[in-house]
């Protein structure tokens, strides 16, 4: 499916089969840093690309972690409390956040394959 270059900014997740949910994505060094560090509910979900692994440090709420490979296809998830680090995930090009309990919801699971629509 080739490389993909989103920038800083909002879309919707389409997850195949599933749900289709607000998304902010973040590429630049400074957003993927900042993550959903400080907040207290997440709207959505959040993609950090490129991005293998996370960490919850200074996180106030747990949240669910789907790791994608190159072709958006889920590899992992899990949830994750705070101040918690997780393991790097070698094939993992992109990782999605979002409030704990979620993306089970959303049909969020090893295999299932997902969109991200910009515009």
């Amino acid at each position: 499916m080739g490389r993909r270059r989103w920038r800083d900014g909002r879309g919707e997740l389409v997850v195949h089969g599933g749900a289709t949910v607000p998304l902010e994505i973040a590429t630049s060094y400074r957003a993927r840093t900042r993550g959903l560090l400080g907040r207290d509910a997440v709207h959505g979900a959040m993609l950090l690309s490129p991005a293998s692994s996370i960490h919850t440090f200074r996180m106030r709420i747990p949240i669910d972690v789907a790791y994608l490979d190159r072709d958006l296809v889920v590899i992992a998830v899990h949830t994750m409390r705070p101040w918690r680090l997780g393991a790097p995930r070698l094939r993992s090009r992109h990782v999605l956040e979002a409030e704990a309990g979620v993306m089970a919801g959303w049909g969020v699971r090893v295999g299932v394959g997902v969109s991200v629509e910009v515009g």
